[in-house]
């Protein structure tokens, strides 16, 4: 657009004539003045893209000239001054009015008004094609076409000097076939004498060489067609039809791509733009920028190579790909640039959804029916997965396509450099899944919540769980787990992240309902109890549901979160899981994510109280924790613990980092429990992990031990003199534990575990408290306050550092449990400072206590989560059940960590951890019923749970290790991956049942009722988020047997019909089963997912990089998109179906007797319905 223009006096004069004559709009209008806000008749012409306007239609001189290119005209309502009740305002209201805005900074929009609406609307038209504004869109399009061409006339030139080559080689061997023609000729001409005697042969000799030349030429044809036969049935020929189909799927994934980012570019990216100028923006124009950062760029190219694929199809069977591949590389690096921040972009647009006007504006935006519901997060991922993409075609074409065929090379090169960039792209890609994962949560609660839109949290897991409501006095016989309204009434969906736990409501709509009260609790305020055993005294104190043998009461599937807000009374949640591995899953998550911010809090506390440095500058200072070396490489990304996440690492950094006490990351704990089989042993990993609780220094490095030790006596000093300190209450930090007092009762104090809350006021001596107990230097000092009558409280040490006037002990205390005395003897030494002896004691406990936490917070999450490890593999059960042996004998144990100890012991010494679930192997060996029950005798109901129950006990047995490399795809599938291969197996005959079934029936009415049962069948599986029995239904209809029944499916009804388009096109595999995806993740556990979707994740993943780099290092960034996945696949199995095993059901469902072969359903569908005649 032109920024300015040189005017001239006589040129605007002869302009404004030829207005004045040949304009293409004339006519009076007002205007309105901008000094004095008045309007004014003037008379203006418009000619081309200059605006005149005059005193009068007889002026000859114009009075002022308007630029109108880039500018934008637009109707606008009649002021609201105009509306008084005068005639004069009357008739100034049915004016019309429009304003003309203008594309240059600083000038003022000119304001027109008109008489008649029809001239008004030729007026804005006439003046909307004078701002030229569709030419500039024009000249874009041909400005990239531009491009196009000339790389098309460049790769043209190539080829022309290639076939150049060519002709002059065939113009070579021309001349010497015709040099061997000449010298042929010459040999005839010598045997010519010999052949003059063939005229007069006998007319016998004659028609029996005729006989031979017949018979030679039909030998040679029929040769010939069984050479094409042989072709065609041929490897070759095989390969080549499988690559041309390779092609084509290639390029309608391609066209939906295009479609996807034109909806990207036009729905959001443009309308945006267009908010963003607005009076009133609800979004600026750099946010729009940093959230679709080269969209449109991306848009033009992927337009121009999907082109160029559809002009190769214009040219089948002759596809050559290779030079479009050319072209398209040297582009790729806009990827680059999106994926880096593809982050960045998210937290952009969580960030402005916090605005209302524009999250109002952007749900406008995706009820858009071109948007098929999706939100603009699924958009944005779109371009994430289109490199993988391309490089999985790329890999089907190269195994389809011949050493020696041109294009290989090219297409080998295409696939290397994409595989280059793909490496780039996947700590981006595994970052992002869990932002768009915590706003599709988001999206699903009604009230929304703000916490999801932070994008340091991290989700863990989500199901079903019963809340037990409150009661008075501890009274919990009326509340059983069996009872309906406790089920009904107490249900809630909860959702565990890194920092938080939500607790919902689902309405009968199907909504999410955040609770008002205890709705959304933080991790850092709760106390988590497994094992609820305590006195009355608890109920009366905290008002909340006594615990008393309610692990006879619930069978031991309850546990508690005890929340204690700074701002509010304390509180106890009680909560009931529907098994006892669900329990011990949920309970593991929530303990590991309360350690990991406490843990967290606690070595930042320590660092910075008995450090020089603060934990950033720590951080900065160990180069290990952030800089690549020869056996590490990181992420420019940050895990929970704000450190560096690894991209590249050998198996002993790897180690290290699992057990550095500094850091408890729940993410790289859970990724590397996932995948450490891939790259060493369990065994391996349990003696570092033994080694760490002997030799706990070994854990951090030199360095890291320096600047953990390096005191400053004098910056502490003066904070700590009045007891204050710069770096108290801590975010991180637990609210202090209450403090005994003569009223109180010793069952109130807290006791401190893996999972207690650290003192907020002194979070990093909570541990070091008792620190001095181990050294046999510690002298007795009694407390200053009398103690409460007959108080036996059990230790608390986050109560043990308080200042004398808040901590009522006693000599009595002291001397019947000599660690409160030493407790109370580090309170005075750390406020005068420590000796050596002191601090050396101090450093020894911390780092000993620490040691031993991270040591049993590792055994325990691994034995309760992977539990399988220990099932086959009874030496590491020996090792791990030894080594906790060991951790018991240990004399300075803290209570609280020999609870958690003999906890794990009692875990893993359980024979059957599964008792209560079913298998498939029970059902199948249950005696059978004596009146085995029939299709028709059965209810759709029936038949639906029934297959949900099945699947889920066939999708719930597969270990998680059979995940790992892809062995189901190998020629020892079976022996490798057996469970996944039953899975399979089921799927394959629950769909032959169906088909089956249907096919059974002689009639056609019978027919059609069997497909519409079936259908509700499915529908049912629908609502109980089955899409596994989904689609083995649907998979069974769209059999050619039963599809190509016209006359049956013409019986069945409309409605049936679109119930089946509708559930078919939930579980298609359209987009990587976008809908699906969609389904999952806005469904709440129990679910059956369709296991081939994570197949091909997996698959998708494994192809596109290796385990392991050059240089040996484990591509720990790989393990984190695996890691994912299986997490998810977990996620589903743990939770368990409630309904109840009706054997008549499952006993038809597993007949095979009822199941027909594919050939002979085809031949019995034949019979049924004969083929038309042609």
């Amino acid at each position: 657009m032109q920024k300015s223009v040189r005017y001239n006096e006589g040129h605007a004069l002869y302009l404004a004539l030829l207005a004045r004559k040949e304009g293409t709009k004339r006519g009076y209008l007002s205007k309105k003045t901008a000094e004095t806000n008045r309007w004014h008749e003037k008379w203006f012409a418009l000619y081309q893209n200059v605006l005149f306007y005059f005193e009068g239609e007889q002026s000859a001189r114009p009075a002022g000239m308007y630029m109108l290119e880039g500018c934008n005209c637009e109707r606008v309502p009649a002021p609201k001054g105009c509306a008084a009740g005068s005639a004069k305002d009357a008739a100034l209201d049915k004016q019309h009015y429009f304003t003309v805005l203008f594309g240059h900074e600083g000038q003022k929009p000119l304001e027109l008004r008109c008489e008649d609406e029809v001239d008004g609307d030729e007026w804005v038209e006439a003046i909307h094609q004078a701002s030229y504004s569709d030419i500039l869109i024009e000249r874009e399009v041909l400005m990239q076409k531009y491009i196009h061409l000339v790389q098309i006339v460049e790769t043209e030139k190539v080829a022309a000097n290639q076939l150049r080559h060519q002709l002059e080689d065939q113009d070579t061997e021309i001349e010497r076939l015709k040099s061997e023609i000449v010298a042929l000729n010459k040999t005839k001409e010598k045997m010519r004498p010999y052949q003059g005697n063939q005229e007069d042969e006998d007319p016998d000799i004659k028609k029996i060489k005729k006989v031979q030349s017949f018979m030679r030429g039909w030998l040679c044809r029929r040769k010939w067609k069984t050479i094409v036969q042989d072709y065609i049935c041929s490897p070759h020929a095989e390969s080549m039809r499988k690559r041309n189909q390779i092609v084509f799927n290639m390029v309608e994934a391609e066209s939906e791509y295009v479609h996807q980012l034109y909806v990207l570019v036009n729905c959001f990216l443009r309308p945006l733009r267009m908010a963003a100028s607005s009076k009133k923006p609800p979004i600026s124009h750099d946010d729009v920028s940093s959230i679709f950062l080269n969209s449109e760029t991306i848009m033009f190219l992927h337009e121009i190579f999907h082109q160029g694929l559809k002009a190769r199809i214009a040219n089948w069977p002759t596809l050559i790909l290779a030079d479009l591949f050319d072209i398209l590389l040297p582009m790729l690096n806009i990827y680059q640039e999106f994926v880096r921040n593809h982050q960045y972009s998210l937290q952009v647009l969580a960030n402005c959804k916090q605005n209302r006007d524009f999250d109002k504006l952007l749900k406008q935006y995706e009820a858009n029916p071109a948007c098929e519901g999706r939100m603009l997060e699924t958009f944005l991922t779109y371009p994430m997965f289109q490199i993988p993409r391309y490089i999985i075609t790329l890999h089907e074409l190269l195994a389809h396509t011949p050493h020696e065929h041109v294009e290989r090379k090219s297409l080998e090169f295409a696939k290397s450099k994409l595989e280059e960039l793909s490496r780039v792209m996947h700590d981006e890609v595994s970052d992002t899944e869990n932002i768009r994962k915590n706003l599709a949560i988001e999206r699903t609660i009604v009230e929304g919540c703000d916490i999801l839109l932070d994008t340091s949290q991290t989700f863990i897991r989500q199901g079903s769980l019963i809340q037990v409501p409150s009661v008075e006095r501890g009274k919990l016989s009326k509340v059983r787990l069996g009872s309906l309204s406790l089920k009904k009434e107490g249900e809630r969906q909860c959702f565990l992240f890194t920092k938080h736990f939500l607790i919902c409501t689902r309405s009968s709509g199907g909504k999410l309902h955040l609770l008002k009260t205890g709705g959304v609790l933080s991790l850092i305020e709760c106390t988590l109890v497994e094992e609820t055993e305590a006195s009355d005294d608890d109920c009366k104190l905290n008002s909340a549901v006594s615990t008393k043998g309610s692990g006879q009461v619930f069978g031991h599937l309850d546990f508690k979160l005890i929340v204690e807000p700074a701002d509010a009374p304390p509180f106890t949640v009680v909560l009931l899981a529907p098994s006892r591995q669900e329990k011990a899953a949920w309970t593991s998550d929530i303990s590991q994510c309360i350690d990991n911010i406490r843990c967290n809090g606690l070595m930042t506390i320590v660092f910075e109280e008995n450090s020089k440095v603060t934990v950033p500058h720590m951080i900065k200072s160990d180069a290990r924790l952030h800089r690549d070396d020869i056996d590490i490489c990181f992420s420019k990304t940050l895990n929970s613990c704000k450190v560096p996440q690894i991209r590249y690492a050998s198996v002993e950094r790897l180690l290290e980092r699992l057990t550095d006490l500094r850091f408890l990351s729940i993410d790289f704990l859970n990724t590397f429990l996932h995948t450490y089989r891939i790259f060493t042993t369990a065994a391996v990993v349990l003696e570092k992990l033994s080694d760490i609780y002997r030799r706990p220094f070994t854990s951090i490095p030199v360095r890291s031990l320096e600047l953990f030790f390096a005191t400053s006596q004098n910056n502490r000093g003066e904070y700590l003199a009045d007891g204050k300190s710069p770096h108290l209450c801590r975010k991180f930090s637990s609210p202090p534990p209450l403090s005994l007092s003569r009223t109180s009762s010793p069952a109130r104090t807290r006791k401190l575990s893996l999972t207690s809350s650290l003192n907020s006021r002194i979070g990093a001596l909570d541990l070091s408290a008792s620190s001095v107990a181990s050294s046999p230097t510690s002298n007795y000092s009694p407390a200053t306050s009398p103690p409460p009558t007959g108080s036996k409280a059990p230790l608390d040490l986050s109560r043990g550092l308080s200042s004398p006037e808040q901590s009522p002990g006693s000599a009595e205390d002291s001397l019947e449990n000599p660690r409160l005395d030493l407790c109370n003897k580090l309170r005075r030494s750390i406020r005068r400072g420590f000796n050596n002896s002191e601090r050396t004691c101090d450093k020894e406990f911390i780092i000993r206590r620490a040691a031993t936490n991270r040591v049993l917070n590792v055994l325990r999450h691994w034995v309760s989560k992977h539990s399988q490890d220990f099932e086959l593999n009874n030496e590491l059960k020996m090792n791990v059940l030894n080594l906790l042996e060991e951790v018991l004998r240990d004399p300075d144990l803290l209570p609280q960590e020999r609870k958690a100890t003999a906890n794990i012991l009692r875990t893993l010494s359980q024979d059957d951890q599964d008792d209560n679930h079913l298998k498939i192997e029970d059902i199948i060996q249950m005696p059978d019923c004596p009146k085995p029950e029939c299709f028709e005798t059965l209810s759709a109901m029936e038949l639906a749970e029934q297959i949900t129950l099945l699947d889920h006990v066939v999708f719930r047995s597969i270990p998680y290790e059979e995940f790992l490399g892809q062995g189901w795809m190998k020629v020892d599938k079976n022996e490798r991956t057996p469970y996944i291969m039953k899975t399979s197996q089921h799927f394959n005959d629950m769909s032959n049942l169906v088909a089956s079934q249907i096919m059974s029936y002689a009639d056609v009415p019978s027919r059609a009722s069997a497909i519409e049962k079936w259908v509700a069948v499915a529908d049912i599986c629908r609502c109980l988020h089955n899409y596994n029995g989904v689609l083995e239904i649907t998979s069974a209809l769209n059999r050619s047997a039963i599809y190509r029944l016209k006359k049956t499916w013409a019986k069945v009804s409309k409605q049936t019909k679109a119930l089946m388009d509708k559930l078919q096109k939930t579980v298609s595999s359209e987009g990587r089963f976008k809908n699906l995806r969609e389904m999952l993740k806005n469904c709440n556990p129990p679910a059956v997912p369709y296991l081939g979707m994570y197949l091909t994740d997996l698959a998708f993943i494994e192809e596109g990089t290796p385990n392991f780099t050059e240089e040996g290092l484990v591509n720990f960034s790989k393990m984190r998109m695996i890691s994912h996945i299986i997490r998810e696949i977990r996620q589903f199995q743990q939770t368990s179906y409630r309904i109840e095993h009706q054997q008549k059901v499952t006993h038809y469902l597993l007949d095979k007797t009822l199941i027909i072969d594919e050939d002979t359903l085809y031949e019995l569908s034949l019979k049924i319905e004969p083929r038309l005649p042609a």
